[in-house]
């Protein structure tokens, strides 16, 4: 009898090692779950159209990220606030940020300029000379779309718009021509998409459209030439345009188009395509706090890590929102916030990607860009 109950015992041991270890084989772990934060929430337009076009961080590290469609974002690090038309901006389509030595915010959208003081937003009109002609791509004819901006060391505001280039001296704005009688990219009026001021005092002017890049330094403007890069795709597209970027903590100035980069040293320009290790095209290089360059491309080009020898790679895979890089920001801390299509909004720590953005549908009585008269 004692054998019996000695063998019955160890069936009922057995049979519930079996039953546990057969629960266990079977219960998945638990995906890693992101620490909650605030998000950038889109409303505005359908989920997979738009981008975060461009950041800044001011002086008091805010962080500021202007959308296609969903207006500008500032982020105090506890919260996201929208601001919209009903806030007095002139669209709701973000293309530029600048923030002036004032501490002023310079907002620039598809459809002019806006300035905000800390308190309110004020629609600024740049005057269009009498004598330029209208645009004729029909599809920018009435456009006062705004391209970039930046401050020179000077204190002179350059403006970047469909409508050609000016400065504004805090009083007025002047017309600045780069070159007579040529066409741009969106506009007949030789549209200047970027502008590069380096440590020499000398200024660099980039757009597609354009053949190579221009430099002027103070009294005159020189064309310079490059070589002809090609763009990823079936047929490959030629491109010898250029964007300024940057200049380098070793004075390297760097240029970018749909068929790479370009980096000049003073005498030469040399190019870094593919077989370099950099992937696509470039729309964005910004330098990082530790001296390292970064490149971000649109169709899908990802974000690559240039650390002045080798070239990395990060993708969706890694954690990145989307493969479409329409912005680049470090901020004070060190972190990189990559803003891409679908209005997505990612923050690289430099060990793991966070998504900070997110899509809602929006309620019907939502405030809309075509709804406003």
């Amino acid at each position: 009898m004692t054998n019996f109950f000695l063998t019955l015992r160890g069936f009922t041991f057995l049979s519930i090692l079996i039953l546990f270890l057969a629960c266990s084989e079977t219960k998945k772990p638990d995906a890693p779950q992101e620490m909650a934060h605030p998000k950038l929430i889109k409303t505005i337009g359908a989920p997979n159209y738009g981008s975060v076009k461009c950041g800044l961080q001011d002086k008091a590290g805010n962080l500021w990220f202007g959308t296609t469609e969903n207006g500008l974002n500032k982020y105090d690090g506890k919260s996201f606030q929208q601001l919209l038309l009903a806030d007095g901006l002139i669209s709701n389509s973000i293309t530029s940020l600048l923030e002036d030595s004032t501490g002023k915010i310079w907002i620039g959208t598809d459809k002019g300029l806006c300035l905000y003081d800390g308190k309110s937003i004020t629609q600024i009109e740049i005057p269009l000379p009498k004598n330029l002609p209208p645009n004729t791509n029909e599809l920018y004819r009435n456009s006062q779309l705004i391209f970039s901006m930046i401050q020179a060391k000077n204190g002179l505001l350059w403006i970047a718009t469909i409508n050609g280039v000016f400065t504004y001296d805090g009083t007025s704005f002047s017309p600045f021509q780069l070159k007579a009688n040529s066409g741009g990219f969106l506009s007949t009026n030789h549209n200047v998409e970027k502008i590069l001021e380096d440590r020499e005092g000398n200024f660099w002017f980039g757009g597609r459209g354009n053949k190579g890049v221009y430099r002027y330094d103070g009294k005159s403007v020189t064309q310079l030439e490059l070589e002809v890069l090609y763009q990823d795709g079936p047929t490959p597209k030629p491109t010898d345009w250029a964007w300024p970027q940057l200049q380098d903590r070793d004075g390297t100035i760097w240029f970018s188009n749909w068929g790479g980069a370009y980096r000049y040293d003073g005498k030469s320009f040399r190019s870094v395509t593919n077989k370099d290790g950099l992937k696509g095209g470039v729309g964005h290089i910004v330098e990082d706090q530790k001296g390292n360059l970064w490149f971000g491309g649109d169709a899908g080009a990802g974000l690559s890590l240039y650390d002045g020898t080798t070239f990395t790679l990060f993708t969706k895979e890694d954690g990145l929102i989307h493969n479409s890089i329409w912005s680049i920001l470090e901020d004070k801390a060190g972190n990189l916030w990559i803003g891409t299509r679908e209005t997505g909004l990612s923050r690289y720590d430099g060990k793991k990607f966070q998504t900070y953005s997110e899509y809602r549908q929006a309620p019907p009585t939502d405030l809309k860009e075509d709804n406003i008269k």
